[in-house]
């Protein structure tokens, strides 16, 4: 544990390669199923549902073009029953641009925002499960076997733009998001989506130069809104760049406070030292007013990068407070290392936690890479090693039983095995954290390394 102090140092050197369309972001030219899962371990059987990942997967991609956050989107999916791995199906998110050069159908439901990229995540609302993005873009709703249904806003009837990163109230049952369009540069949006599917409260919020927005945290009372100095870039759209944000000194860094139930007037702004989050892991509430939240930090973002995020870039996980009288983020450094995906045992969202979970990527990226658990109460940090040939992506916490412990339960993602080429889904008991896996599911397929994941029970489906 340390305080937080500034980056220091010159620049860092722009990275040597990545396209991010070979090595282990590379994309699969098919979709495909396979029922011949080879198991190391044992699935649980408390375990009925689906794991479903999703991330960007162009169907034709152009390299001197190409940006990371804007290939057509594609779910990879594991069904888990019976103490068995039934099966691994990927799917093509059905964009009208997919759907045209596959031949198929356009699906019905309304359309919003100037893209046709549905790539970011991937999770169960109202009973249904849903693919969703940032920018403007409206969700897509997919069957169980990942097949794509149609668009819109959950089930209201207004072309409401989401996010990508909405936040369920595991009391109320309510989504909660910061939304935007990157058409309006003036204001960004609050959205709550009740459990039954209606959007139910919108408010504006004013802010300048176009943020970008990735995710947001919620409390018991107010809303966590991140404005960084990631904003719209006219310079890069005139100059051809397929992803039009860039790194903006002139933005103030401010995170704001919204009341649950408030209007933008009655928001809190503090000020923070310019970096950028895309994923805030959880906040809670202070007795005192103030509010608590653990982020990854970035120093900087869409700097010098034209194809995606800086893989060099330096990251802390961090926790920030916002104290009740004051007018600055105090920045605390829970953990050097580089790693991004926080992810804890959502059943506490909103509330106070002790763990939290980040996947690492260390400066060698041929070598393999580690899961962190970060032990918030005794500021401790473990490591899960996936082996020299193992590449994870997010992993998600399911808990064993529904009232247990915070860590009385499993953590699930993907990994990409290097000297094999193919995927593979770990299953980690996260009260035996640096111990062997649980369960190893051998999927013999490729899959790129993408963006978010969830686990799908059953009970969350109608």
């Amino acid at each position: 544990m340390s305080l937080s102090l500034p980056w220091i140092g010159s620049r860092p050197q722009a990275p040597t390669s990545p396209t991010f369309l070979d090595d282990v972001f590379a994309p699969v030219a098919t979709e495909g199923e396979s029922t011949a899962l080879r198991v190391i371990g044992s699935v649980p059987p408390q375990l009925a549902g689906l794991y479903a990942r999703i991330g960007p997967n162009p169907l034709k991609p152009k390299a001197s073009r190409y940006h990371w956050f804007i290939g057509d989107g594609m779910v990879h999916g594991v069904r888990l029953q019976g103490g068995q791995a039934q099966w691994y199906r990927n799917r093509w998110v059905g964009t009208n641009t997919v759907n045209k050069a596959l031949g198929r159908p356009i699906l019905p439901g309304p359309r919003h925002g100037v893209g046709d990229v549905v790539n970011t995540n991937v999770y169960a609302h109202a009973g249904r499960i849903w693919a969703s993005v940032e920018a403007g873009m409206l969700p897509v709703q997919l069957d169980a076997r990942l097949d794509s249904l149609r668009h819109g806003t959950f089930d209201s009837p207004n072309k409401q733009p989401f996010s990508a990163h909405p936040h369920l109230d595991p009391v109320s049952g309510d989504l909660h998001a910061i939304c935007y369009d990157a058409m309006v540069r003036h204001k960004v949006q609050y959205v709550r989506v009740a459990r039954s599917g209606q959007v139910d409260r919108v408010v504006d919020i004013p802010v300048q130069h176009g943020p970008m927005i990735h995710d947001c945290a919620i409390t018991r009372s107010q809303v966590v809104v991140l404005d960084l100095p990631v904003t719209f870039s006219f310079k890069r759209l005139l100059t051809g760049a397929a992803f039009p944000y860039a790194w903006n000194e002139r933005h103030r860094a401010r995170v704001g406070l919204l009341p649950r139930d408030g209007q933008a007037s009655d928001m809190r702004w503090y000020d923070v030292d310019p970096c950028f989050v895309f994923h805030p892991c959880n906040a809670f509430d202070l007795p005192d007013g103030g509010v608590v939240m653990d982020v990854v930090a970035h120093r900087r973002m869409f700097d010098r990068s034209r194809s995606g995020p800086e893989l060099d870039s330096q990251t802390r996980f961090e926790r920030w407070t916002m104290p009740a009288n004051g007018a600055r983020v105090v920045r605390e450094v829970i953990s050097e290392a580089t790693q991004e995906f926080p992810r804890f045992d959502e059943r506490l969202c909103g509330q106070a936690h002790r763990y939290a979970y980040t996947a690492g990527f260390r400066p060698d990226q041929s070598a393999g890479q580690p899961l962190y658990r970060h032990d918030l109460q005794q500021r401790t940090t473990l490591t899960h090693d996936f082996g020299p040939h193992g590449v994870p992506g997010e992993f998600v916490f399911v808990p064993r039983h529904a009232s247990g412990p915070e860590d009385d339960g499993w953590l699930m993602g993907l990994v990409h095995n290097r000297h094999s080429g193919h995927a593979e889904l770990h299953i980690v008991n996260a009260d035996d954290f640096s111990g062997p896996p649980q369960a190893v599911v051998h999927i013999p397929a490729r899959i790129p390394l993408g963006f978010h994941g969830n686990w799908i029970a059953d009970s969350m489906l109608a």
